[in-house]
């Protein structure tokens, strides 16, 4: 089984949207199997460190998971056309995985959300691909053979899914689909991947 891990940080529910229907993307999959999981809110001021397990919502994202995995999924809301600190930080602290070139070959594919249709998704797609680069992981995108990309008036790119909040505060349905397909992709390649290394 292809365990694909999905880490994001959501600030007010739409990357956490994003985040759920990616994981239906990769359940979707024969083979491949979502895990679910946040980062907690980092603050320049000094305060006591998070709890080990949020209050509610998916448990926090470990390293030894991430090493782990078969595949990533990545989100994050857009901070002036970059990804929030919370993730950042999160990413800032897997120097040990590229040492020993824990993620190299294994797919990976990110996810956005931002307030207004020009808040900078796009280039907030691509600084979270940067480090996944650095990791050797297989960048996977949404081709415009995915339908949706050619009728979204909102979210979706082919850099990753993404949401616009203005537009419509709940996802809308390109929105939801290109998550999805960005989730089946990612399994997709994760399965078989794996079963190309599998012995026999």
């Amino acid at each position: 089984m292809a365990q694909i891990l999905v880490v994001y940080f959501s600030r007010n529910g739409s990357t956490a949207e994003l985040a759920r229907q990616a994981c239906r993307g990769v359940e979707s999959v024969a083979g491949a199997r979502a895990m679910l999981r946040t980062v907690p809110a980092v603050s320049a001021s000094s305060e006591a460190p998070p709890k080990p397990v949020p209050d509610e919502g998916p448990p926090y994202a470990t390293l030894q998971e991430l090493s782990a995995a078969d595949g990533l999924l990545l989100g994050s809301p857009t901070r002036f056309g970059n990804m929030a600190a919370p993730l950042k930080y999160f990413i800032d602290g897997t120097s040990a995985l590229w040492l020993d070139g824990s993620l190299a070959g294994k797919p990976a594919g990110v996810f956005t959300a931002s307030q207004t249709m020009h808040g900078g998704q796009e280039s907030t797609l691509l600084a979270m691909m940067l480090p996944l680069l650095h990791h050797g992981m297989l960048l996977v995108g949404l081709p415009y053979s995915e339908r949706a990309l050619h009728t979204t008036r909102s979210g979706g790119s082919p850099y990753g899914a993404s949401h616009v909040a203005a537009v419509q505060q709940d996802l809308t349905e390109e929105e939801r689909a290109l998550a999805q397909a960005l989730g089946r992709r990612v399994a997709q390649l994760a399965v078989s991947l794996k079963s190309q290394a599998a012995p026999g």
